[in-house]
């Protein structure tokens, strides 16, 4: 079986095949960035961009049956840069920019159709997390620690926040969690629908990968059709999700974001 797709192109992703036929697409967010020598995965310039584009090239790929997404290191993802978030405040080009890659990776993940598997372990935050959550199968560590720290750094839950969380979990939940950027560990996220599935973390990708194989041993049409059919309640939100990433990225150009990074950097609580 050869490739349709060249994935030699993604710098800040690992990308394989697995399965006995190869039509897993096994995909892994490098830590630290193309280089992958951090602790945790994280979405500058390049790996925001990559994130959002690898499910068009995922649902152009007639060898692929189903794909996994997972972290590299102590955890799932990072979030995003802060010299990304820097950038963003202050041009507005670049927030132009990645704007529209935020709204093209939710899009992407639910428009997919081929189904998507995460596994997510440690820290899982930001871009990372969108598609995370997004995913038609999530299955997190039971120690995982799923954080939208949208509200922390200043600027409205935009992202996946508003098209997702109250379908999940309800929106008494989400108002909690999204206003007060409350860490929800893997077993709570299970206990109140937020993901899928909770395991234990040796459990973790030997799960996502039986469920990944599972999928692409199925009947395509059925599988790919019921994801289409499900994914419509997203679609329905469409309007809601627009609104929420433009209200995020207007606070990008706002006064609390400076504020949000420098308490980043300098480890201590936000003065908004």
């Amino acid at each position: 079986m050869t490739d349709t797709i060249d994935y030699s192109r993604y710098k800040t992703l690992n990308i394989t095949r697995r399965g006995a036929n190869q039509t897993v697409l096994d995909i892994q967010m490098k830590a630290g960035g193309p280089g992958g020598n951090g602790k945790l995965p994280t979405a500058g310039h390049e790996g925001h961009w990559e994130l959002a584009e690898i499910w068009r090239d995922v649902s152009r790929d007639e060898t692929v049956r189903a794909a996994v997404l997972r972290g590299e290191g102590l955890g799932f993802s990072g979030g995003g840069d802060l010299a990304l978030v820097e950038d963003m405040a202050r041009d507005f080009d670049i927030r132009t920019r990645v704007w529209k890659e935020a709204r093209d990776l939710v899009y992407n993940v639910i428009n997919c159709d081929k189904p998507i598997v995460s596994a997510m372990h440690g820290p899982a935050v930001g871009a990372g997390l969108v598609a995370g959550l997004l995913a038609d199968i999530s299955i997190a560590s039971k120690t995982a620690k799923i954080v939208d720290g949208h509200t922390r750094l200043g600027v409205a839950a935009g992202d996946h926040a508003a098209i997702i969380w109250p379908l999940l979990c309800g929106m008494a939940k989400a108002k909690y969690y999204l206003l007060l950027c409350e860490p929800v560990s893997g077993e709570e996220a299970e206990r109140m629908g937020l993901v899928s599935l909770a395991v234990e973390e040796k459990d973790l990708l030997p799960k996502a990968y039986e469920v990944a194989d599972r999928l692409a041993n199925g009947s395509q049409t059925a599988i790919r059709w019921t994801k289409y059919a499900l994914n419509n309640w997203l679609r329905q939100a469409g309007p809601s999700f627009d609104a929420s990433l433009a209200l995020e990225f207007m606070g990008f150009a706002g006064p609390d974001v400076k504020e949000g990074v420098a308490s980043l950097r300098d480890r201590r609580p936000p003065q908004f």
